[in-house]
């Protein structure tokens, strides 16, 4: 699937495709940090995760208390009073997989949140680069932030700051434009949108064992 998506760039690039098609690149990266809403709804998301986890810490340290008492006490205790305790540990257990599985798991409070708060935004910045690209005849639009395939994008085609002036807002306001290097291209970043977003870390990788 790679050899065919870069062998299809490089008949884009080439002389007799270039003749045929138009193409461009964005950096959606740089053009969603430089808008003021999509900041915003960062923000509200980022809160709504440090609550949970939090939420979730404390159910965590409530099993890790149960646990503890039950290791201290087990030796003094009969059977059936072992037997009961065993069974909060492990409804305690339940209850927190539970919990994080309704927060964090697929389809969960932090998806439905996401699409609440920053999808809308999203879809504006996508129509906009829908409406360029028609707009300009572009028959491919990479995006520099997510495409691992993208290896070298001159800056004379990249159309971020267009996007961003077709939303109503100064390019470079919020955010610095994407670095460029003696030739004016750039790198490929990790996409903002799917890989280290900070609300996806693992709310329990601290909790106690």
């Amino acid at each position: 699937m790679r050899r065919t998506v870069i062998a299809l760039l490089l008949l884009a690039l080439s002389p007799l495709g270039g003749m045929a098609q138009k193409y461009a690149c964005v950096n959606t990266d740089y053009v969603l940090k430089s808008i003021p809403d999509y900041a915003n709804a960062q923000k509200r998301l980022d809160k709504y995760v440090a609550d949970w986890q939090s939420e979730l810490q404390e159910v965590a340290n409530e099993l890790n208390e149960l646990r503890s008492d039950f290791e201290q006490d087990s030796y003094l205790l009969p059977d059936n009073l072992k037997k009961r305790r065993q069974e909060e540990i492990r409804e305690k257990e339940a209850e927190l997989r539970q919990l994080q599985q309704q927060r964090f798991g697929a389809g969960g409070d932090l998806d439905k949140k996401r699409a609440e708060l920053m999808k809308p935004v999203q879809d504006r910045v996508y129509n906009a680069i829908e409406r360029l690209a028609r707009e300009k005849n572009y028959a491919f639009v990479f995006d520099k932030a997510g495409s691992s395939t993208v290896l070298f994008a001159a800056k004379k085609y990249d159309i971020s700051d267009d996007v961003l002036e077709l939303l109503g807002y100064k390019p470079g306001a919020l955010s610095t434009p994407p670095p460029a290097d003696d030739k004016g291209s750039r790198r490929p970043t990790n996409p903002e949108m799917r890989n280290g977003d900070p609300s996806m870390r693992n709310p329990l990788d601290s909790r106690p064992r």
